[in-house]
C-alpha cells in the first residue's frame, strides 16, 4: 500500500541518485521504486487523504491523554515516586540541565505534536491558503527525522531494566496512550504521499525539456527542487511551486558535512571520558560514564540491554562517522566503488543515527524519575548533553551530504564512453 502518484505526469526524478524515471499508472495498493537504488518514488494509497487524517487526528488524542496522567512510577523502601511526561523537562529546568530539557520538549513532546498537527491541517477539507500550506507542509516534511516519541519510547524500556534491581517499577495510566501516540505517529507519516501534499496545494511546473528515463537529470538540463519534488531546469534557483531555493546539487556539501564531522568526532571523545548521570546514594555520589553503564548492566545479567545501549551508543555513533567519512572521500574522487554500495551505506546511516538518542533519553527518565532524597537520587551530568550533541550534529553531517555525488561519478563515465569512436573490427 503506497502514496496517491499524479496522473498528469509519470516522469519523476529520483531524489537519491538523480535518475529520470517514467513510472506508469499505479494501481491501488502498489508503489513504484528508482531502479537504480531502490529509492521509495511514489505510490498510491486507497484512502491518500483519510488514512493519515484519522491516524493524525487519534494520535493527537493519544498525545493530550498521555499527558493528562502519571506516566511511570517507583517505589523503594516504602518511598514512592512518579511521574509524568511534562515533569521530565521541568525536573531538568530545575537541575539547571535546560539543554536536555530543550532536546526532549523538542523532540519527543513538540516535534511529532506539531508534524501531526501540521498533517491534520493538510489532509482535512480545509484548503489553505498558499501562504500558509506552503511553509507548513515545508517544515512538516523536514522535521520529520527529528520526531523521535518511539526513540524515547524504547529509551523508557531500557531505563525499567535497569530501575528494577533497585525498587518496584510501575506504568502509569499514560503509558498506554503515549504507545499508542508512538504508533499512530509512525503510521500517519508512512500513509502521507508527499507528491499527493504537493500537487494539492498547488500542480507541478511542466516539464521544461522533454526527458529520456534512464539516465541522469543534470546530463540533460534539469533538477529537483528539494522541497515539493517539481523538476525545475537546472539553471533556475528558485521554484515556481513552492518558492523555495536550490541547486542542481546542493551547494558546499563536502565541506560542510565534513566540518560537521570534524565537530562530532572532537566532541564525542569527552561525551565518552566524562560522566553522563551522577548517582547519588546513602550520602556518597558517583559518576557513571556510557561505557561504565554497559558494563553494569552486563554485570547485572541484562545481557540484551546492554548489547541495545553498546550498540546504539558506543557502536552506531563511531560507525557512523568512518560511514561519513568515506562517503565524502568516495564523493570527492578518491577511488572507485560500486556507488550501489555507497548508497546503500548512506541509507543506513540515515536510518540508524537518530537511534543513538536513546541513551539520552534513559539519562532524562531516570533523573526525572529517581528522585528520593539522600537515600536514592540520579543527575544528569555534562556528558549527556556532549553525547547529544554529537548524535545532532552527525544526523546534521547526513542531511548536509548529497548522496546525488556519488552517482555522479558514474554519469560521468557513461558520458565519456558514448563520447568514444568505435573502433571497427
Amino acid at each position: 500500500m503506497c502514496a496517491h502518484h499524479s496522473h498528469d505526469s509519470v516522469t519523476v526524478l529520483c531524489p537519491q541518485c538523480d535518475l529520470v524515471v517514467e513510472i506508469p499508472e499505479l494501481e491501488r495498493g502498489t508503489k513504484a521504486e528508482c531502479p537504480r537504488c531502490h529509492t521509495h518514488l511514489a505510490a498510491r494509497w486507497r484512502e491518500p487523504r483519510r488514512q493519515p487524517l484519522m491516524y493524525a487526528l487519534s494520535g493527537l488524542v493519544m498525545f493530550v491523554l498521555a499527558g493528562m496522567f502519571p506516566f511511570v512510577s517507583m517505589k523503594v523502601a516504602g518511598i514512592e515516586s512518579e511521574i509524568t511526561l511534562y515533569q521530565i523537562p521541568s525536573v531538568m529546568f530545575g537541575d539547571n540541565y535546560g539543554g536536555l530539557a530543550l532536546f526532549f520538549m523538542g523532540f519527543v513532546l513538540a516535534v511529532p505534536a506539531f508534524c501531526l498537527f501540521a498533517i491534520t491541517l493538510l489532509c482535512s477539507g480545509i484548503r489553505l491558503p498558499p501562504s500558509l500550506a506552503i511553509p507548513v507542509t515545508r517544515l512538516l516534511f523536514r522535521l520529520r527525522a527529528w520526531c523521535m516519541a518511539e526513540i524515547f519510547l524504547a529509551g523508557v524500556l531500557v531505563s525499567f531494566v535497569k530501575l528494577m534491581a533497585y525498587g518496584d517499577i510501575g506504568l502509569g495510566v499514560s503509558f498506554l496512550p503515549y504507545c499508542l501516540f508512538c504508533v499512530m505517529q509512525v503510521r500517519a507519516f508512512q500513509c502521507l504521499d508527499k507528491h499527493w501534499v504537493w500537487q494539492r496545494i498547488a500542480p507541478r511546473p511542466p516539464l521544461p525539456v522533454a526527458l529520456e528515463a534512464g539516465k541522469g537529470g543534470l546530463c540533460q538540463g534539469v533538477r529537483l527542487c528539494g522541497t515539493c519534488q517539481a523538476i525545475l531546469p537546472a539553471d533556475m534557483h528558485e521554484c515556481p511551486r513552492c518558492s523555495s531555493r536550490g541547486h542542481a546539487r546542493r551547494p558546499n556539501s563536502l565541506q560542510l558535512t565534513m566540518a560537521l564531522l570534524f565537530t562530532s568526532v572532537i566532541l564525542y571523545i569527552p561525551a565518552n571520558l566524562m560522566p553522563i548521570m551522577i548517582t547519588e546514594s546513602l550520602g556518597s555520589d558517583f559518576g557513571s560514564t556510557i561505557m561504565a553503564g554497559v558494563i553494569l548492566l552486563w554485570g547485572d545479567g541484562s545481557y540484551p540491554v546492554a548489547m541495545v545501549i553498546f550498540i546504539a551508543s558506543i557502536m552506531v555513533p563511531s560507525l557512523k562517522m568512518l560511514a561519513i567519512g568515506w562517503l565524502c572521500l568516495d564523493a570527492k574522487g578518491h577511488g572507485w566503488r560500486d556507488p550501489g554500495r555507497m548508497h546503500f551505506i548512506y541509507e543506513i546511516v540515515e536510518f540508524v543515527g537518530r537511534w543513538s538518542m536513546i541513551d539520552v533519553f534513559v539519562i532524562a527518565v531516570l533523573a526525572a524519575l529517581v528522585r528520593m532524597g539522600r537515600l536514592m537520587s540520579i543527575y544528569p551530568d555534562i556528558g549527556v548533553i556532549l553525547f547529544a550533541m554529537v548524535v545532532i550534529l552527525t544526523m546534521i553531517a547526513a542531511e548536509m551530504f548529497d548522496p546525488r555525488l556519488t552517482w555522479d561519478r558514474l554519469e560521468k563515465k557513461r558520458a565519456e564512453s558514448a563520447k568514444e569512436p568505435q573502433v571497427e573490427r
